[in-house]
């Protein structure tokens, strides 16, 4: 997540109508046999985005966890990465030498939650829904590549593609492709509220109090049929206001296991000095952090200014004061972790200099010094965002080149700002929708992207992305990615900041912890068992 990540403000008298038709319990509690799974991801709805869970809106980590659990797709990712495997779909694989034709066949027998059967038609609704809902939030992206979609009888769905594209198995492991029921969601219309239906592990009961979602109560699906193995009968996801909070929980044994987001603080107290009951789990994970340029806001649509930002930043010092050992400073879109990756911004711009940077907006005419407005969250990557915002506005103005100052807005107003154009320079996170490096180009460079940025770099949407998605063997595909990470380097529309590591804290009885995320930072709470660790 997105992620890609996306919490919605809440308006009271609009979500009366919403709870009450979807039934949702507002008590908040949970069995005592659940197991219970801490967040600080907040899930809220408004008449502006009134639809947080619907799949065909959808694009934030958070909700995805939520719909993982309930709704199922045709592939998913195994529990250690790597290659998608069937799931709703017995198997799947592409059909021609080119990479257009992709056939799935569905598993004999299987029906969504509440009985009714899910066929190929079902799958071709449900994708074909999403393309023609395309809301602005950016998910109906990943399935640009689609031309048409054939179902063949009630098992056989077949994907004609306009271009090759290698990604497409990935794609269709995410909520975005999730197979939906035409009884509860309508075809051009999305589903309001909180309550979601599917065939996934588990069928779900949102709690929600003051018009907002604090839990959700998930419960082993009897009539899943899929690749997962449910290892619980159940389990309870609470939203905690904060990270504090949600530790507090956790050693009072209120919950089993918190994800994410842990404050680095808490991290380096768990892993220092370990709590009785409690243990600290370090999980792979492909998080990264930048910086956006809107390149026609006044104050950074010319590139130098853009440059020289990217020529003084110190992310040594800033991972260093603020995130200690969880995060390492990033020079590419791409991590470091995915193969590829290319240290674009090192190669470009080499250590911070103040020198070269004054040089580069010299040269362009730039007076200085120049006024800068950084915009950040407040509340969705966690409160150690306010500290990084502070250091990178200190190395801006230590250094009389920029005048900058930081700005931090709730999520819910921030978002919908931030996709209306509001900002000339803001932070956010990236979750990748799967582990390749296509991902963490395509959304923020391709059409339609989902930060509705006006930068346009036509030779990477017409000819370096599709050269890249041409390549089954991913490795093969190194040429066209460095192009991109270099155009990037030098137009500076992105400036990558940092690649973080993934961490979850549980109670020592709880099994299955080290699975519990993947590298997509996905919740797989099937994972979780009783016993002792």
């Amino acid at each position: 997540m997105n992620r890609k990540t996306l919490a919605l403000p809440a308006i009271a008298g609009l979500l009366a109508p919403l709870l009450a038709a979807c039934g949702s319990d507002t008590s908040g509690a949970a069995s005592g046999s659940d197991i219970v799974v801490g967040t600080t991801d907040r899930f809220t709805a408004s008449e502006e985005s009134p639809a947080p869970f619907d799949p065909a809106y959808a694009y934030d980590s958070g909700v995805w966890n939520v719909l993982r659990q309930t709704v199922q797709t045709l592939t998913r990712i195994p529990r250690g990465g790597g290659r998608p495997v069937p799931d709703a779909a017995r198997e799947c694989r592409f059909t021609d030498s080119a990479g257009q034709s992709y056939r799935c066949v569905l598993r004999e027998d299987l029906v969504f939650s509440d009985g009714r059967p899910v066929t190929a038609g079902d799958v071709k609704y449900s994708i074909e829904r999403v393309l023609a809902i395309d809301s602005d939030n950016g998910a109906a992206g990943l399935l640009s590549t689609i031309d048409t979609i054939e179902a063949k009888g009630y098992h056989e769905v077949v994907f004609h593609l306009k271009t090759p594209d290698a990604t497409f198995p990935y794609k269709l492991a995410t909520p975005v492709a999730g197979i939906v029921s035409s009884d509860k969601y309508g075809a051009d219309e999305l589903r309001t509220g909180f309550q979601v239906d599917g065939s996934g592990p588990y069928t779900m009961r949102p709690h929600v109090r003051d018009g907002r979602l604090v839990g959700v109560t998930f419960t082993r699906n009897p009539r899943y049929k899929g690749d997962v193995k449910v290892r619980n009968e159940g389990v309870e996801l609470r939203s905690f206001d904060d990270a504090e909070a949600m530790g507090e929980a956790l050693e009072s044994g209120d919950i089993h296991m918190m994800t994410r987001t842990l404050d680095p603080d808490q991290i380096e107290k768990l892993d220092g000095d370990p709590r009785e009951g409690v243990k600290l789990t370090e999980v792979p994970g492909l998080e990264i952090r930048y910086l956006v340029f809107d390149t026609e806001a006044p104050a950074v649509r010319e590139k130098a200014v853009r440059q020289a930002v990217a020529a003084l930043v110190d992310r040594h010092a800033i991972t260093r004061s603020v995130y200690g050992p969880t995060a390492t400073p990033l020079y590419s879109m791409v991590p470091s972790t995915i193969a590829t990756h290319s240290n674009s911004f090192f190669n470009k711009y080499g250590e911070p200099s103040r020198d070269r940077a004054a040089a580069l907006l010299r040269e362009a005419n730039v007076d200085t010094p120049v006024k800068l407005t950084l915009h950040y969250t407040t509340d969705h990557y966690g409160a150690a965002t306010a500290q990084e915002f502070a250091a990178l506005c200190d190395q801006l103005n230590k250094s009389g080149l920029f005048a900058a100052t930081a700005v931090g807005t709730e999520w819910s107003t921030f978002r919908p700002a931030q996709k209306r154009g509001e900002y000339a320079v803001y932070g956010l996170g990236w979750f990748p929708d799967f582990p390749d490096p296509d991902n963490f180009i395509a959304p923020f460079l391709d059409a339609g992207n989902f930060l509705n940025t006006p930068y346009v770099n036509k030779e990477a949407r017409e000819r370096l992305i599709p050269a890249s998605r041409r390549e089954t063997d991913r490795a093969a595909a190194a040429a066209p990615f460095q192009r991109l990470q270099d155009a990037i380097a030098e137009d500076v529309p992105f400036l990558p900041m940092w690649q973080g590591k993934q961490f979850v804290a549980s109670r020592d009885t709880l099994t299955g912890v080290e699975w519990a995320l993947n590298t997509s930072s996905d919740l797989q709470l099937w994972e979780l068992g009783r016993g002792t660790a």
